[in-house]
């Protein structure tokens, strides 16, 4: 099974991003998300990972650098 790469670039953690990565995890149950440079938030990754995980109901299997690999 192929793994989804997601990028979240200047516009950030948008509501379609959200249900995006949501449709994702239900089809495929892993999802990679990328922190592209442009990202605000990009120096604060312990709370954008935090927000993701609550907001999407789903485990943070790793984080390396600026990837955040979810499951579900």
């Amino acid at each position: 099974m192929e793994i989804v790469k997601i990028n979240v670039g200047k516009k950030g953690i948008t509501e379609s991003l959200i249900n995006e990565i949501n449709l994702q995890l239900e089809k495929r149950g892993i999802v990679k998300v990328k922190m592209l440079k442009n990202f605000d938030k990009r120096s604060d990754k312990d709370s954008v990972v935090k927000e993701l995980a609550e907001k999407l109901k789903c485990n943070v299997k790793d984080v390396r650098g600026f990837v955040i690999t979810l499951e579900r």
